[in-house]
């Protein structure tokens, strides 16, 4: 079985489930990039030397040979390119194309009343619904965004990013987080959407309730000079440290030695693969309802928190909590890890995958019971805090 993936470019999150998609068809498997990395992007140490992959191609170095195998693959799958060109001939072929999408309406879903807007939508999906196109969901939002444009009903699957597993005992996680100073950490680049600064916001609230902890923010970016000014002005220097952007590697390292992790950002986060990186590591995270990541992999109560969006006193509750609760921190955050071993990883996501496609050349179709693959429920945005935390 032949199986291309096109997508913009490639990077640590997608090179573990590329692996093992090589590995397991025999060398079948090619990855396409269709353009550089963003600057941004390589600021934040995501650029590595690429080029020793046996898999990957780059589109504008050998454009012939790239097309060929776009339109004769067994499987193609598409995500992260705005220019439909690459893969419209494979969709007028009829041959089976796996959409690896996240949301089409991150700003705001009131954006689908564009009628420009809905006639590009239903040139690039809305027509091909009884094709063999497939959606695989890359966010708890995406189903709800497509069934909007009423795209692929039926065919819409829970996916995601799959970073590099890490297998760790519980001693291991243990020894990494020992010690009796609550330590917090937060990762990305210091954007609005990410919301940064509703950290400081909860860490204040609980220094003036007298609370213990140390908080770690690795990133840099547009807001950071006002998070140092918020920091000197509420004197949080001795609590409070920002480091700057750290190597993937780096960040996970310190994601080993934090007790809870916090991923604030809004609807405009696709996914956050750091998530999935913080569970490995065994962190209890502290959870946005808003990112994308947060419907698939965290379950309220179970293996994370989750908070609502903006809600800066509801945030520094959950992480009152968890520094108050040894016991319910090391539950969370051994739950966290075990979602992500016998669940979402690149290996078992990979083997999944290869199973589907099997199917669909056969011309049968199943989703998996849960997990990647498993069907993607539509649930309005409206109404997804009250679906994860149980108000429903």
């Amino acid at each position: 079985m032949k199986i291309t993936f096109v997508s913009n470019y490639i990077n640590h999150h997608q090179i573990p489930l590329a692996d093992v998609l090589y590995r397991e068809t025999g060398g079948k498997y090619r990855f396409i990039q269709t353009q550089p990395m963003e600057e941004d992007r390589v600021a934040q140490g995501w650029a590595d030397d690429f080029a020793s992959l046996p898999y990957l191609m780059i589109y504008d170095e050998n454009p012939q040979e790239c097309k060929d195998l776009i339109e004769n693959s067994d499987i193609v799958m598409f995500g992260g390119c705005e220019d439909e060109s690459f893969i419209e001939k494979r969709l007028q072929s009829g041959k089976i194309v796996l959409r690896y999408m996240e949301r089409l309406y991150r700003e705001g879903q009131w954006k689908a009343i564009s009628p420009r807007g809905l006639m590009k939508k239903y040139h690039d999906h809305t027509r091909y619904s009884k094709a063999p196109v497939y959606l695989l969901c890359a966010g708890g939002y995406v189903a709800d965004d497509f069934e909007i444009i009423k795209a692929y009903r039926n065919k819409r699957f829970k996916w995601g990013y799959f970073t590099a597993f890490e297998e760790l005992s519980a001693d291991e996680i243990t020894s990494y987080k020992k010690g009796d100073t609550i330590r917090m950490l937060w990762a990305g680049r210091f954007l609005q959407l990410k919301h940064s600064m509703d950290v400081l916001q909860a860490l204040l609230l609980l220094k003036q309730k007298g609370i213990s902890f140390e908080m770690q923010f690795v990133g840099g970016g547009e807001c950071e000079e006002e998070m140092r000014q918020f920091i000197k002005l509420h004197e949080m220097e001795d609590s409070v440290r920002i480091t700057g952007f750290l190597k993937p590697h780096q960040v996970r390292e310190e994601m080993k030695k934090a007790h809870i992790y916090l991923f604030t950002s809004d609807y405009r986060e696709g996914w956050g693969a750091v998530v999935n990186e913080a569970m490995n590591a065994g962190c209890a995270v502290v959870a946005s309802h808003a990112v994308g990541a947060a419907p698939f992999l965290i379950r309220h109560e179970e293996n994370g928190l989750i908070y609502k969006s903006g809600d800066v006193t509801q945030l520094a509750s959950c992480m009152e909590r968890l520094c108050k609760d040894a016991l319910l921190r090391e539950r969370l955050g051994a739950n966290a890890y075990e979602t992500i071993a016998s669940e979402w990883n690149p290996n078992e996501a990979a083997l999944r995958l290869l199973r589907l496609c099997r199917k669909l050349m056969r011309g049968e179709q199943s989703f998996e019971k849960t997990g990647p693959l498993s069907e993607a429920p539509v649930i309005k945005q409206r109404k997804m805090y009250d679906y994860l935390t149980g108000k429903k």
